[in-house]
C-alpha cells in the first residue's frame, strides 16, 4: 500500500512539473512575425523613444541633457518581489545590446523574452509595450543604434526566493500578457481618441503607474487608470479617469497643455516621478499630447481604487 501512495505520489509530481515545465515556455514570436520587423527610421524612433520614457529607466538616475542619451542603466527599482536594476540599453557589444538583432529586441518588447531565451521581469514594462506596432518597434530600435555605446555592466537584480526563479515569470506572462485593449472604446470615440489609445496603452505605458494591481502585480483592467499606490512607497498615483475624483473637471486642452508645459489647469506644477515623464512627452509632436488627452476624456470615468492615507494622493 505504501509502495502504491509513493509511486502515486511519484507520477503526481512529476505530471505537475511536465505541466509547469510546459505552460511556463518562453514564446518567442514566429518567423511570419518577425517578417514584419522591416528597417526602421531612426528619425521616427526619436519620437518612440521619447513616448516610451526610455531615458527614464535607462540613463543615470538624475540625468539631463545630452546624459539622457547615455543609457548605462543603474536606476533601482524597489517593488514588494525584490530591487530591479535597469540593465545597459546603450549600443555597447560587450555590455549593452550592440550585438542585439532586431529579432532579440522585438521578442524582449512583444514577448518578455531576453535574447538567452530566459524570461524577463515585468518590471520592464513589457506587458504595455506588447500593444506596440513592429514598425515602431524597429524605428526604435534603429534609433537606439545611434546613440553613444556605454561600457560598464550595471549590479544583478536583488531579488528573494521564489521570485528570482525565471522559469515562473512565465505563470504570470500566461495570466498578464498579450496585445488586448484595456478598455474599448465608444463605437462614436474619434480618430483622435483612438490614436491615443494606443499611445497611452502601448509604449506610452500610462497604465504601468496609474492602475492598481493584483496581489500578483498584473494590472487590474477594471480599475484601468483609476489610481494606485506609489511605486517607490511616497503617497499614491492619482485617478487620471474622467471621474469627479480624477481629471473630470479638466478639458482636452487642459490635459494637453499640462502635458507640453506640467502646469495644471489650477496652475499647479507637475511633481514627483511624472516631472520626467511629462518632459519626455513635451518633446512629441502635439498632434500626439492631444491625441493622449482625448483618448484621456473618452475612457469610463472611475472612482479612485487607491487612496494614500498617509500622506497625499499626488
Amino acid at each position: 500500500m505504501l509502495q502504491r501512495l509513493t509511486a502515486a505520489i511519484i507520477i503526481v509530481v512529476a505530471t505537475a512539473a511536465v505541466a509547469f515545465w510546459y505552460v511556463t515556455m518562453p514564446r518567442p514570436l514566429d518567423a511570419a512575425q518577425l517578417a514584419q520587423y522591416y528597417p526602421g527610421d531612426a528619425k521616427k524612433g526619436e519620437r518612440i523613444f521619447w513616448l516610451a520614457g526610455c531615458s527614464s529607466c535607462h540613463a543615470r538616475p538624475k540625468a539631463t541633457g545630452e546624459a539622457q542619451l547615455r543609457l548605462a542603466g543603474g536606476l533601482e527599482l524597489k517593488t514588494a518581489f525584490g530591487t530591479f536594476v535597469a540593465p545597459n540599453i546603450s549600443p555597447d557589444k560587450k555590455d549593452g545590446i550592440g550585438n542585439w538583432t532586431i529579432a532579440d529586441f522585438a521578442n524582449a518588447l512583444k514577448r518578455g523574452i531576453a535574447p538567452d531565451g530566459s524570461q524577463l521581469y515585468p518590471a520592464f514594462p513589457y506587458a504595455s509595450y506588447s500593444r506596440m506596432k513592429p514598425q515602431d518597434i524597429s524605428d526604435l530600435f534603429a534609433f537606439l543604434k545611434t546613440l553613444p555605446p556605454v561600457a560598464g555592466k550595471t549590479q544583478p537584480h536583488r531579488v528573494p526566493f521564489p521570485f528570482d526563479i525565471r522559469r515562473g515569470i512565465g505563470l504570470w506572462q500566461l495570466l498578464y500578457l498579450n496585445d488586448k485593449p484595456y478598455v474599448h472604446l465608444p463605437e462614436n470615440a474619434s480618430a483622435q481618441a483612438k490614436a491615443g489609445q494606443y499611445l497611452v496603452e502601448g509604449a506610452g505605458h500610462c497604465g504601468e503607474c496609474h492602475t492598481s494591481r493584483t496581489f500578483l502585480d498584473g494590472m487590474k483592467p477594471d480599475e484601468w487608470l483609476a489610481g494606485a499606490p506609489n511605486p517607490s512607497g511616497k503617497g499614491a498615483i492619482p485617478n487620471i479617469t474622467p471621474a469627479d475624483a480624477g481629471i473630470g473637471s479638466w478639458s482636452q486642452k487642459d490635459i494637453a497643455y499640462f502635458l507640453e508645459s506640467g502646469f495644471t489647469p489650477d496652475f499647479d506644477s507637475v511633481g514627483g516621478e511624472m516631472v520626467d515623464i511629462q518632459q519626455n512627452i513635451a518633446k512629441l509632436p502635439a498632434s500626439d499630447r492631444d491625441a493622449i488627452a482625448a483618448y484621456l476624456k473618452a475612457i469610463p470615468p472611475l472612482p479612485t481604487a487607491y487612496t494614500d492615507t498617509k500622506g497625499s494622493g499626488h
